[in-house]
């Protein structure tokens, strides 16, 4: 009892004394962090600092590398008002993983969101674009938490940052600590100006200093089994086209070849090709026709139904193809070209649904270009476009793609040049449709560039005028060219009254977490404008190999699989930018999943939306032609988590069988909720039926 005794006597006044903790409390609660340098040195002397924007920023993961010393617009840290010196500016989503090598003792720092975001500051430099109701915009964006975690666990967490608050000290012991990861994550759906600061940041050292390090990476893994030999039909079951339009559908099909393929109840006006299983011709009248296909070699043979809709709308499913921007930019070639439509028909790709060879810009002529190959007349005598001498013969390009059983893809801007600087449609709407139509192609994406408002106020009816003027011109053709825009404004709310098919409703995409994270899971809500003829698009795919062929994406096999999975139940077009004459088994399983892209191509087209979040992991649902629903897990933290799936958030009752869609494998039949374990930037793809269908 005595030991006891004295043992609680030390133990309050040490708590108590004023030379030792008591005096480290103190000193740490002052505002900024002289307190708790202070704090920690008094307890070790020999203690050093070193600031985090001493470290090499390499590691970083971020949409751009983090700013040193400055905020992420480039301006000097001021948060809340209030200057520093020191730090970092980046943006939501970031994270660094740090290797504290045992010497960190503390860190230190003051967060929040960077007063260039608060409206005051940035007001006169965007009011000529934007003047109504922009002050508001930027008061809903601009949402930040800051987290730092050690060893896996969560150390310190801010509240929710915006704009215009002052900032929030950190103070983290680390002691004992090896690994800590430092992430910035947006506490809304948007990003956008999500420009945080980690100011006067810097570790209390008293051994090895803290060196950033790359994130985990696994090795390539495959989820997905092999084909089987015997015939398999797969991508859309229903296809759109317009009364007295080229007709050009081909039966996906894996399975030994040869194969035969068939049709019944094919209307008038179509054929059937048994060899390639093209179906071609043209209808001449509105209806709607269900007809059998089938396939069969020397193993079995399968028959499935395709629904064929003869009326105004085209791209009753989300296209899927390559685009080629992300593997060759501006070098862009027709050997590229015809290289790809080779490759999609000998990887197999074509057997899964993938159709589409897209040219994005550069193919015309180069406005002011001394390059010979780009250089020339911009129109012909009658106003009708040129190509550049790296597409000779767009007629005959088209015309091969065409005899592959895919279909052609092209790129031009509403403003008077492209993006890349080469001719533009602007005035010339009409005659670009026709010229299109007339070398064969089936796809437009058209690029806002160098194009302005004529009027201050970007109102609605003005957005739309760049927009109507070139679908009024695709519509009078006699052919069916999907119309895609690509644009940062949002014009998803009404980009569908203006007979768009598809529109981006997100900046570029690049080869990075970050992009994945902001861009995919920032689609919340959209979903009331998606359906069969008119897709948001959340830009290309960035898997496999990039750079002209040269790189491989830089996103982990995690990140990977939750980029498929996350754009397939968004029923957002599906466009590979790789270059696929250089597809790995990894890439290839990647993109050959069958019940993943069946997600992507269903009929009903609905867009998957939040069905719950907490913390870094969410669900995603929606909701399949046949009443079952396809659903992700995903786990966008730095660490491995399980993530629940609650059967009330769908009003679902009774038990469900649970299909894992990547593995192609029944899981079991589960009541109330399903949980699993996703790994760090993870994703799993289920799909639930009720017990016994």
């Amino acid at each position: 009892m005595r030991k006891i005794i004295i043992l609680l006597c030390a133990f309050f006044w040490v708590n108590s004394s004023p030379g030792t903790n008591f005096r480290f409390r103190e000193l740490t609660k002052k505002t900024g962090n002289e307190g708790t340098v202070a704090a920690v040195k008094s307890q070790d002397p020999k203690s050093e600092v070193i600031l985090l924007s001493s470290l090499k920023m390499d590691e970083a993961l971020c949409s751009e590398r983090p700013q040193i010393n400055r905020s992420f617009g480039g301006r000097p840290i001021t948060i809340g008002s209030q200057k520093y010196e020191t730090g970092i500016g980046t943006h939501a989503r970031s994270v660094l993983w740090v290797n504290l090598q045992g010497g960190s003792k503390w860190f230190t720092a003051m967060v929040g969101i960077d007063d260039e975001v608060v409206p005051t500051i940035v007001r006169n430099e965007l009011r000529s674009a934007f003047r109504k109701g922009y002050d508001e915009y930027l008061r809903a964006n601009g949402h930040v938490i800051f987290q730092i975690y050690g060893d896996g666990k969560l150390l310190w967490k801010s509240p929710v940052m915006r704009a215009g608050m002052p900032a929030q000290k950190v103070d983290v012991d680390l002691s004992g600590v090896q690994t800590m990861v430092m992430v910035v994550s947006s506490a809304g759906d948007a990003v956008d100006f999500d420009h945080a600061d980690w100011a006067d940041a810097m570790f209390i050292v008293t051994g090895a200093k803290p060196q950033p390090i790359a994130p985990p990476r696994e090795a390539p893994y495959i989820l997905t089994p092999k084909a089987s030999s015997k015939p398999q039909i797969n991508g859309a079951g229903v296809f759109g086209v317009r009364p007295g339009s080229p007709f050009l559908f081909t039966i996906a099909a894996t399975g030994e070849r040869p194969m035969k393929f068939d049709a019944r109840n094919l209307p008038q006006g179509l054929r059937l090709d048994p060899v390639s299983g093209q179906i071609t011709g043209s209808l001449k009248n509105k209806g709607e026709w269900i007809v059998s296909i089938m396939a069969a070699n020397s193993l079995g043979n399968c028959a499935r139904r395709l629904k064929i809709s003869c009326n105004n709308t085209l791209s009753l499913t989300p296209p899927m193809g390559w685009n080629s921007w992300n593997v060759f930019g501006g070098n862009v070639k027709e050997s590229h070209v015809r290289a790809a439509a080779d490759a999609m028909v000998k990887s197999g790709l074509i057997n899964h649904g993938w159709n589409f060879i897209n040219i994005d810009d550069c193919w015309q002529i180069k406005h002011s270009s001394k390059d010979t190959m780009l250089s020339g007349q911009p129109r012909d005598a009658n106003g009708m476009i040129n190509t550049n001498k790296k597409f000779p013969d767009m007629k005959s390009l088209c015309d091969y793609i065409h005899s592959k059983g895919l279909k052609a893809g092209i790129y031009s801007s509403p403003g008077l040049y492209t993006c890349q600087g080469h001719t533009g449609s602007f005035q010339y709407e009409e005659k670009d449709a026709q010229r299109y139509a007339e070398w064969g192609f089936d796809y437009l994406k058209y690029d806002w560039c160098y194009m302005q408002y004529s009027t201050k106020d970007v109102s609605l009816y003005e957005q739309r005028i760049p927009w109507a003027a070139m679908s009024r011109a695709l519509a009078k053709t006699k052919r069916d060219i999907i119309f895609s825009l690509s644009e940062t404004l949002d014009v998803w709310p009404w980009a569908t009254e203006i007979g768009a098919n598809s529109w981006r409703t997100t900046g570029d995409i690049t080869g990075l977490w970050s992009s994945i994270d902001e861009i995919g899971f920032n689609q919340n809500g959209r979903e009331v404008v998606a359906g069969p003829g008119h897709w948001n698009d959340c830009d290309m795919f960035v898997v496999g190999k990039m750079n002209g062929g040269k790189s491989s994406t830089r996103l982990t096999p995690n990140e990977q699989y939750t980029h498929i999975t996350l754009w397939s139940l968004l029923a957002s077009p599906m466009l590979i930018g790789c270059d696929m004459t250089q597809l790995d088994d990894f890439t290839l399983n990647l993109l050959t999943n069958d019940e993943v892209i069946a997600v992507n191509q269903d009929p009903l087209g609905i867009q998957a939306h939040r069905i719950s979040k907490d913390e870094n992991v969410e669900v995603w649902a929606k909701k399949m032609e046949d009443g079952t629903f396809a659903v992700g897990l995903f786990n966008r933290g730095e660490y491995e988590s399980r993530v629940t799936v609650n059967l009330n958030d769908l009003h679902l009752a009774g038990k469900q069988t649970v299909r894992d869609l990547w593995r192609q494998k029944d899981m079991g039949i589960f009541a109330d909720s399903f949980t699993a374990s996703v790994a760090r930037h993870g994703a799993m793809m289920i799909r639930l039926k009720p017990n016994g269908k």
